[in-house]
């Protein structure tokens, strides 16, 4: 089950690249009222830095690089995986589709299919209720 969320959040004005990851994030719900230490920004921001688009990456040699404990690095990469922006393989994970950007758009496609099949049963709902 994947849990998308969307949220309209000011984009920054400075077109720094760490600011504009961190909208992202904001923007998709990635980043929880709980995460005080921004763990999800941080393990996507250090994905981004730590591989190319065909390789995997260990929760191991994230949590080692952001120097955080690595059940706290999996507790996060389960929301992220839940969220459809990353994929796990086994202890290993990437960024869907190999980029930030392609994930995005797979989570796009994911999102419409999902209203199309809200709108498909809305209609029958609407039909039994003759509105």
């Amino acid at each position: 089950m994947k849990k998308i969320i969307i949220q309209n959040v000011d984009k920054p004005k400075a077109n720094k690249v760490k600011e504009e990851v961190k909208w992202v994030c904001d923007s998709l719900g990635l980043v929880s009222g709980r995460d005080l230490d921004n763990i999800s920004f941080k393990i996507i921001y250090g994905l981004l830095g730590l591989f190319s688009e065909d390789s995997l990456i260990s929760t191991d040699e994230i949590a080692k690089s952001l120097k955080i404990e690595s059940p706290r690095v999996n507790h996060h990469v389960r929301g992220l995986t839940e969220s459809g922006i990353i994929f796990r393989e086994k202890r290993k994970i990437a960024l869907r589709g190999g980029s930030l950007s392609a994930a995005i758009e797979e989570m796009r496609r994911d999102s419409n299919m999902m209203f199309s099949k809200l709108i498909y049963v809305s209609k029958k709902i609407d039909e039994t209720f003759k509105l």
